[in-house]
């Protein structure tokens, strides 16, 4: 199975950019990674950073050839990430964090896991068929009933995060329920919250449909999102995968 694949990260509307992104793709095999760093100061991109490297050391050195294992080696990863944040922020004496969802793609299965409210959304059979559940206190409100789906974009606990890489206590990842079994056709879309803020879940599928490849798919959000942005938009970030 081939992998066509595309990512994008701006500043958007900050001085500075604390995303992070990475990508290691190798004849149908692959991992990918956005992270989300919070912290201000440049201190969020260290810690973004941080997880990107950690992630992509670990895929060379440890990936597992069993699909059944990765749930346990990306939860093993992302505990390590969050070990080394620790660190630093002990090294450098300030606090720094940072979300993070991550895929992994052997032409076969996928398996993805992810921590805070960066996203992962999976398109099977002409739908979306998976989309990460944020952690943080507007994705709650939703699971709630207190108010939609949609509302999450703008309510104003959206980016009061309930985990995240580089806590002592709330860093635990969300696993996906097992391997999925990846058909040619299917996608996947990982995005921070500067990207999705700014778009409808339909929209992500209708601009799949509308691509002829993955940076096709990419551009196409982010046109919706360069339409809706003001000057004080987050840093965003987008990676787009489709399988074929």
């Amino acid at each position: 199975m081939q992998l066509d694949y595309f990512s994008y990260t701006a500043s958007g509307g900050r001085e500075y950019n604390e995303d992070s992104v990475g990508t290691k793709v190798n004849e149908g095999n692959g991992i990918f990674i956005v992270a989300d760093g919070l912290g201000g100061h440049r201190k969020g991109e260290m810690a973004s950073d941080c997880a990107v490297r950690t992630v992509l050391e670990a895929y060379d050195a440890s990936f597992p050839a069993e699909s059944t294992d990765r749930r346990s080696w990306l939860n093993t990863v992302l505990a390590d990430v969050n070990t080394r944040i620790l660190g630093l922020q002990k090294d450098n004496s300030c606090i720094m964090k940072t979300t993070a969802v991550v895929l992994c793609i052997d032409g076969q299965t996928a398996t993805w896991a992810h921590v805070g409210d960066s996203r992962l959304y999976y398109i099977n059979n002409s739908s979306i068929a998976h989309i990460t559940a944020d952690h943080s206190v507007a994705y709650k409100k939703y699971a709630a009933g207190e108010i939609s789906r949609h509302d999450i974009n703008t309510d104003e606990d959206q980016s009061t995060l309930l985990r995240s890489l580089g806590s002592p206590d709330r860093y635990e990842a969300q696993l996906c329920a097992g391997p999925v079994v990846v058909t040619a056709g299917d996608a996947f879309c990982l995005c921070s919250d500067g990207a999705w803020e700014f778009l409808h879940d339909e929209e992500i599928l209708i601009d799949y449909f509308k691509a002829k490849d993955a940076k096709d798919w990419a551009e196409k959000l982010l046109l919706r999102i360069i339409d809706r942005v003001d000057g004080k938009s987050d840093n965003l970030s987008v990676i787009t995968v489709m399988t074929g």
